[in-house]
């Protein structure tokens, strides 16, 4: 484990990191990942066969390490005020919704409304504690048979979920339900960071491989993806902009991969 003295050191580049290459507005926890990269280069193991890296350096020892350190996202309550509060349209309601992104952490959720993905994206991002969806709001969905998104950390609370999202948000049968990942095969390409944990039974959904990799407790969370590529993927594919594929390889893609596919940087 690295001393405090390491730890304070590297902070500020972390948080230059974490911020790059614009600016971007980040959670203390994506600052603790970035962190965890300077100290264990993991992300570089290029070439080397796919797998998760425990990570480096406790989470007590970084808040110890960290103070009170500016320019890092604080994060709000959940928001449970009505849409439209904010304006007098009388038929706000009365208008279609393609798509709305759905977080299983908050922290995420509030960072990637911070960043200006509902703008950019045209998409509405809710926490899973902001659930359920407002009925007005369920309505505009089914109105155009739109797509509610969900983003999850690799884990078996992950997959839950994304299982349960219907349900938790009140979504009519209308809407379609798209889980993102991240999955555990995805984490693994990217060499990300994991949290060990007690062993537990992996829920029904993911391939074997990945539910023996889930049975052993691990976690992969959002938080561990760079930001700024976790922004960029996100707005990639709720926009649906994909690499053009014939049928038979978009077939097999999505069976083995689910339909999220994350970058390498």
């Amino acid at each position: 484990m690295a001393g405090s003295r390491v730890i304070e050191r590297l902070l500020p580049l972390a948080r230059a990191r974490a911020s790059a290459p614009s600016g971007l507005l980040v959670t203390e926890r994506q600052l603790y990942y970035e962190l965890c990269r300077l100290l264990a280069p993991a992300h570089r193991l290029r070439g080397v066969p796919g797998c998760t890296v425990r990570v480096p350096l406790r989470y007590s020892t970084f808040r110890e390490a960290l103070g009170d350190l500016p320019g890092l996202l604080t994060i709000p309550p959940p928001e449970r005020a009505e849409p439209g509060r904010h304006t007098p349209e009388p038929d706000l309601f009365d208008y279609g919704l393609p798509r709305l992104l759905i977080c299983h952490s908050h922290e995420i959720a509030h960072m990637l409304r911070a960043n200006g993905l509902p703008m950019e994206s045209a998409c509405p991002v809710l926490s899973a504690d902001e659930l359920p969806v407002h009925p007005g709001v369920a309505g505009m969905l089914a109105r155009v048979e739109g797509t509610a998104y969900v983003l999850h950390g690799a884990s078996t609370a992950g997959f839950e979920f994304a299982a349960r999202v219907r349900e938790l948000a009140a979504l009519p049968d209308e809407v379609a339900v798209v889980p993102l990942g991240l999955r555990p095969r995805q984490a693994q390409a990217l060499h990300l960071f994991h949290l060990p944990g007690a062993a537990a039974e992996p829920p029904p959904g993911p391939d074997d491989r990945e539910r023996r990799w889930l049975a052993r407790g691990r976690t992969v969370e959002l938080e561990a993806v760079r930001p700024a590529a976790l922004l960029r993927t996100v707005h990639r594919l709720v926009r649906e902009v994909r690499t053009p594929r014939t049928p038979l390889l978009e077939l097999r893609r999505t069976r083995d991969t689910g339909f999220l596919t994350w970058p390498a940087a």
